[in-house]
């Protein structure tokens, strides 16, 4: 059975920084893509980020690119999201999901194509 649970929320100031984790059991990221998604109170989801454990390069959403870096590390079955420069509009609920790829290089900013997610953890960012 595939669980993935995140870590790492907190309430912060403007300008700070997280890191958020998400790890999983039940399967191995190299045969899975990761991908981060985000929903604000009465907002839709939103995509973040997503990579492929295969060639490890990754996909982000304008909104965070240059703040946001996305990594996994198989040895600890985590994957990562490193957030800078926090802003009040990053305020969210942060899911992580697992898309099987077989091993391929791929990932997606389509949440629809993943196969399992966590259950969330709130970011708060406010002064």
């Amino acid at each position: 059975q595939v669980k993935l649970v995140e870590s790492g929320g907190d309430l912060v100031q403007p300008g700070s920084s997280l890191t958020l984790s998400c790890t999983a059991s039940g399967l191995v990221w190299s045969y899975y893509a990761a991908g981060w998604f985000r929903q604000a109170p009465g907002k839709e989801r939103e995509a973040i980020s997503c990579i492929s454990d295969s060639d490890n390069s990754a996909l982000y959403a304008e909104p965070v690119k240059g703040r946001f870096t996305m990594s996994i590390d198989n040895a600890a079955d985590t994957a990562y999201l490193v957030m800078n420069n926090l802003q009040p509009e990053d305020t969210a609920v942060y899911y992580c999901a697992a898309l099987k790829t077989a091993g391929l290089e791929y990932c997606t900013l389509d949440a629809n194509e993943y196969d399992y997610w966590g259950q969330g953890i709130q970011v708060t960012v406010a002064s």
